[in-house]
């Protein structure tokens, strides 16, 4: 009898012991769902090159909305800055259409995610213009 009421209260600690660690494993996964939101940006900022006339512009863009421009219709639908300080990556996933384009068949000259570090990484390709992703903020 003594050994079955030893029994119990060890397992009444095993079990205390396994709340209190589901307790602060949930807090550490919440704790780190929330840092990873303020990673997320609501504006990015690319630099378009003109090949033909070989200027650089700036533009700063709303997560969301669509601006033109010259020929470019760009719309960013997500951004994202790295969680690591050492070597820092910026996202974003990006649709750009061409309004000279005549051909319907293609909507997007570009529909993807871009890189800051590495744009050839999934490059956009344009005969006149290239984008680079340089801030999410």
């Amino acid at each position: 009898m003594k050994k079955l009421i030893k029994n119990i209260k060890v397992g009444k600690i095993n079990f205390l012991f396994f709340l209190i660690v589901l307790y602060f494993l949930t807090n550490i996964f919440l704790y780190a769902e929330e840092n990873s939101k303020f990673l997320e940006g609501n504006f990015i900022e690319i630099k378009i090159l003109d090949k033909v006339s070989s200027k650089n512009s700036l533009l700063k863009i709303q997560i969301g909305e669509e601006k033109e421009f010259k020929n470019l219709t760009i719309r960013p639908l997500r951004c994202k800055n790295s969680e690591f300080d050492d070597t820092p990556e910026i996202t974003a996933y990006l649709q750009v259409k061409d309004a000279t384009n005549k051909n319907k068949d293609e909507v997007f000259v570009f529909n993807g995610w871009t890189f800051s570090s590495g744009p050839t990484i999934n490059p956009f390709d344009h005969p006149v213009y290239d984008i680079w992703l340089t801030n999410c903020y």
